[in-house]
């Protein structure tokens, strides 16, 4: 990944949710790849679980567009979706 690109509207959704840039950036280089999405449109995409500047779980939901990504989404994960790391998960009842 050469270059990664965040529209104004992520930009603001990740504002509203108190989430910083430099923190996307800190998920994105320190975290791991949790799910893959290959099928996804107009480019695949994944899920990094990642930690904020301050140490706080979160995900990113990228693109891989060759030599460039796009930030989709970012969030903190909800716990009663999510195991204890955050990592997997939990099934639906």
């Amino acid at each position: 990944m050469d270059r990664v690109f965040i529209t104004e509207h992520t930009v603001e959704r990740f504002r509203q949710r108190g989430i910083r840039a430099r923190d996307v950036r800190h998920a994105v280089h320190g975290g791991q790849i949790i799910e893959q999405y290959p099928d996804d449109y107009p480019y695949p995409s994944c899920l990094i679980c990642g930690m904020t500047v301050e140490g706080r779980v979160i995900h990113v939901v990228m693109s891989d567009e060759g030599t460039m990504s796009r930030i989709i989404t970012v969030y903190f994960p909800d716990v009663d979706k999510w195991n204890s790391d955050f990592t997997v998960r939990k099934e639906r009842n």
